[in-house]
């Protein structure tokens, strides 16, 4: 059983692991449960995403919209999400408006990538990347963290 937080309304949905994640619905709003593009969050949401999430891994971008590095990154990490989803969920966080969010994660520069699985961080990385080098270390990052 996976369990996956909707992007629009923040319920929790279980889906059974044979159901196609890709046209999984929310139980409550009715919104696709996977959207094909990073989900901009707030600290309160992260945490619900962290502690509600099964089944999938989490991938967070810590940016600031004064950032140009982080404005450069943003497109690629919006093509990363279509590669790496339904196994990957995207999330922004921007630290602009959630300092403390970002402070909690010791995030000292931005843009950095913050590598979830079931709460937990696995890898983080400073920097912007393309989207085939987001992909790559994800990928990688998955594949040594332990399951």
């Amino acid at each position: 059983m996976r369990q996956l937080v909707c992007h629009a309304c923040n319920a929790v949905n279980r889906m059974p692991l044979g159901k196609d994640p890709l046209e999984a619905k929310c139980g409550r709003c009715g919104d696709r449960l996977f959207a094909g593009r990073p989900i901009e969050v707030t600290g309160a949401e992260l945490a619900v995403h962290r502690g509600s999430t099964k089944g999938a891994a989490l991938l967070l971008d810590v940016w600031a919209p004064w950032c140009g590095p982080c404005r450069m990154m943003a497109p690629h990490f919006e093509k990363a999400a279509a590669r790496l989803e339904p196994q990957v969920r995207l999330l922004k966080l921007n630290s602009e408006q959630d300092p403390q969010a970002a402070a909690d994660l010791q995030v000292s520069g931005i843009p950095t990538l913050i590598l979830f699985r079931d709460g937990g961080v696995v890898a983080r990385q400073a920097g912007a990347l393309s989207a085939d080098q987001i992909v790559a270390w994800t990928q990688q990052a998955l594949a040594k963290a332990p399951a």
